[in-house]
């Protein structure tokens, strides 16, 4: 009985022991894929083909959210992140159209480049809330999208740039989730393996501190805004790509879904940490959860309900992490 009463204690330290919130979001993908595919495997639920398209579609929303959780690891925001994909799919459709494939891929990087350096310059130099610079830039970059568009799609015919950003494969793959592949295997090593990953850490852990161990904090902010800008720019081509078209709407209300994938991944909405890998769980978590309530025959209100549902739950986490 002593013995079983010794297991049982020790079992109760390791549970108490387990990280929780910092590991929710692993912990519920099991827990929901099991519960899915038990619920929808009638509807194709665990189809090959199924599962393929989520990493599909949740793709550009991991990549974005690798972006993201370097900016909000430094307690900063972008909220202007899924807008810039919009303009850059726009100006990458209409340069490659006019001026061929390498001007196309140059000019929808620069887009990013732009808008990441002026947020980071506003937010890292004038002190201005990131939270306000990016809502701002958020309007002023689809208001731009749409006039250059008036509001039409621009479709792609170039075949190259087509199999390169989404719409096509390398053997069986397909290149959007060799993207999303790279992407987060560099955001991965850069913020848990360099310097610039531990000052992003300590920038938004305690500017403070982290000044007075020499980190050029407001140039961190910076790079960090700027990197979200070009990778948004790259996630834009991605979608002008796989739809062979680009539109203002991509990557409308994405910055939602990012900014949720990251704090469900473990990132603190007020900075000091940042987990890549859950980032991405959290990701394919969301695409996940949207691809089974699509199955389920949810309509798209309900759908909408669920996922301000997982946002709130998001952000409660954080807010938890936050004060243990």
């Amino acid at each position: 009985m002593s013995t079983l009463t010794t297991q049982m204690t020790r079992s109760f330290r390791i549970v108490q022991r387990f990280d929780w919130r910092q590991n929710i979001i692993y912990v519920g993908f099991v827990v929901v894929f099991i519960l899915f595919a038990i619920l929808l495997g009638d509807s194709g639920f665990t189809s090959a083909n199924n599962l393929l398209n989520i990493a599909r579609q949740t793709a550009t929303i991991s990549i974005m959210a690798v972006a993201m959780t370097f900016v909000i690891a430094t307690a900063e925001i972008d909220l202007s992140i899924g807008s810039v994909a919009g303009l850059s799919s726009v100006v990458s459709a209409l340069a490659v159209s006019s001026y061929g494939l390498v001007p196309g891929i140059l000019a929808g990087l620069l887009v990013g480049l732009v808008v990441g350096a002026v947020n980071g310059g506003l937010v890292a130099w004038l002190k201005v809330p990131s939270f306000l610079v990016t809502l701002g830039m958020l309007g002023l970059i689809v208001g731009v999208a749409r006039w250059i568009t008036a509001s039409a799609p621009v479709p792609i015919a170039d075949a190259t740039f087509i199999q390169i950003f989404g719409g096509g494969n390398v053997g069986a793959i397909p290149s959007l989730l060799i993207w999303a592949v790279v992407v987060v295997a560099i955001g991965a090593v850069v913020m848990n393996k360099t310097k610039f990953g531990r000052q992003v850490r300590a920038t938004g852990g305690n500017t403070q501190a982290a000044m007075f161990t020499g980190v050029n904090t407001a140039r961190i902010k910076f790079y960090v805004l700027l990197l979200s800008g070009l990778v948004a720019a790259i996630a834009g081509m991605l979608y002008a790509g796989r739809l062979q078209s680009g539109r203002f709407q991509w990557g409308t209300g994405d910055e939602l879904s990012v900014i949720a994938a990251v704090i469900l991944g473990g990132t603190s909405l007020f900075g000091g940490r940042g987990a890549i890998i859950g980032s991405l769980f959290g990701a394919l978590f969301i695409g996940l959860v949207n691809n089974g309530l699509i199955l389920a025959g949810l309509e798209v209100s309900q759908q909408q309900v669920v996922r301000g549902a997982i946002i709130i739950v998001a952000v409660a986490l954080s807010s938890k992490k936050a004060s243990s």
